[in-house]
């Protein structure tokens, strides 16, 4: 079997071992067969146990000279299968160049061709930086548990690629995300007599109105020049009992992308200062802000932003054009990553750059192009061989 084989084989193997939230010993599956093929190849693997049956695995490739150390990073859990889906996502089915099933994008197609990339550094014996490791951590789907263990342990690295899905372009930042909960509670009166009562939903919609009116100008003032502009979006709202009452209680729930230009302290004091107006507008009601459980851990999810100088990022951008993609261009990822917490909390710069396309991630028919895995490993380990020499 050669060495593309090997790849797609590990790639269906990890596919076909389920790991999102709910099954016991969600990522275990994953890391044993991931562990498998490493032991394979003569790459010995540690495991260490985050929680109880969800375990990070290290694997490294150590030249024994001094030298950069660069870090692959990849999560090995994945967001369960879409209700009521007509496809089994975990029988791994390929058909026409691309395999099918639930963390192909998101993201065991990165995983493997890191792992793959492993490989080939350590049959070349020319590993980079003096050292290349591989960490695949649990949980980002979730708080991220596993990134947080990682770097609480001491991890350094002298960069780190995270393998999300970007088409194989290099990301150099993303949005801060925050998921926020806010909740008016007002007084119920019967529905003839709405004076005697405080409308929680009317509160709600007037503080709507203003972030739109208000926040949406303030934002244009702090556009970050890697990110562009802040985000806000109001994903859903809830309240009242029944229409011939005055709703007592209202709760919106609400993305929040921020980036360079703010600070998590302006996240809370600008809606806060909306807040402020909407109480004074309805004397007596209350309002309150605090984060969605299961967001984050302990470590606040900020925005992640690389110099476009860096070395990582030039290894990565020579790895492409020695391929013929010279024509990939930097560019931003859209969603939150682990790389922000290996950048801001771990201060290990980091980049955004894997296989798959972000529009199939979570999606009943999630999906990624087979070649697109084979050439993200050789990417791989052409940058790290060019990050140890530059």
């Amino acid at each position: 079997m050669g060495a593309t084989e090997k790849i797609t084989r590990l790639l269906v193997n990890l596919v076909k071992a389920r790991s999102y939230p709910g099954i016991p010993r969600q990522e275990e599956a994953v890391v044993r067969e991931l562990g498998a093929f490493l032991e394979a190849h003569g790459i010995r693997s540690i495991i260490i146990e985050v929680k109880e049956g969800r375990p990070n695995l290290l694997a490294a490739v150590d030249s024994g000279r001094s030298g950069r150390h660069l870090l692959f990073c990849g999560h090995t859990d994945t967001v369960p299968p879409n209700a009521g889906s007509p496809a089994d996502l975990f029988a791994a089915v390929e058909k026409e160049g691309k395999l099918y099933g639930r963390g192909t994008a998101d993201m065991k197609g990165a995983l493997t061709a890191m792992a793959g990339a492993l490989v080939e550094l350590a049959q070349k014996k020319e590993p980079t930086s003096g050292q290349v490791t591989l960490a695949a951590v649990i949980d980002e789907e979730m708080e991220s548990l596993g990134a947080e263990a990682l770097i609480l342990s001491g991890f350094k690295a002298d960069a780190a690629i995270v393998g999300e899905p970007t088409s194989n372009k290099i990301a150099i930042g993303h949005k801060g995300l925050e998921w926020l909960s806010i909740e008016f509670t007002g007084r119920a009166a019967h529905g003839s007599t709405p004076e005697a009562g405080i409308n929680a939903i009317s509160a709600a919609a007037y503080f709507v109105r203003l972030v739109e009116e208000e926040l949406g100008p303030e934002f244009m003032k702090r556009r970050d020049p890697i990110l562009g502009l802040p985000v806000i979006n109001m994903g859903t709202i809830s309240g009242g009992d029944q229409p011939s009452t005055v709703a007592a209680n209202c709760a919106i729930k609400l993305d929040r992308r921020w980036v360079t230009t703010e600070t998590i302290d302006q996240v809370f004091t600008d809606l806060e200062g909306l807040l402020a107006k909407v109480r004074a507008r309805q004397p007596g009601l209350k309002t309150s802000i605090t984060r969605v459980p299961g967001g984050m851990a302990t470590m606040i999810h900020g925005p992640l932003t690389i110099d476009p100088a860096h070395p990582i990022v030039k290894s990565a951008q020579r790895a492409l054009a020695d391929a013929g993609r010279v024509a990939y261009g930097l560019t931003v990822f859209p969603a939150w990553t682990d790389g922000a917490l290996l950048s801001r909390e771990g201060k290990i710069p980091t980049i955004i750059w894997g296989p798959g396309e972000l529009s199939h991630a979570h999606s009943p028919e999630e999906n990624i192009r087979l070649e697109d895995v084979h050439v993200a490993a050789g990417l791989y380990a052409a940058a790290a061989m060019d990050f140890s020499r530059s």
